[in-house]
């Protein structure tokens, strides 16, 4: 389940949308991982990024779980592993 990748690289992650579509135009993310439950005006554009340059992209159905995972207090649209 992409929850325990998320918790495994933990010190790998970028955590939320603005951050994650900043890493992807930089290169430096190797996947992305984008809650269902998060409005779709946002994650459409991260997912629309992933899909242009070709970055494997996960959907979890939670964004409390997301964040959780990620080991913030709050829930989390999308995240992005580092290369």
């Amino acid at each position: 389940m992409s929850y325990d990748k998320v918790s495994e690289v933990s010190s790998q992650l970028i955590i939320g949308t603005k951050q994650t579509l900043k890493a992807m135009r930089n290169g430096e993310v190797k996947e992305v991982i984008i809650a269902s439950d998060a409005a779709l005006h946002i994650t459409s554009k991260v997912s629309q990024v992933a899909n242009d340059l070709d970055i494997p992209c996960t959907e979890v159905d939670s964004m409390k779980r997301l964040g959780e995972a990620c080991g913030i207090d709050v829930g989390a649209a999308a995240v992005a592993i580092k290369l």
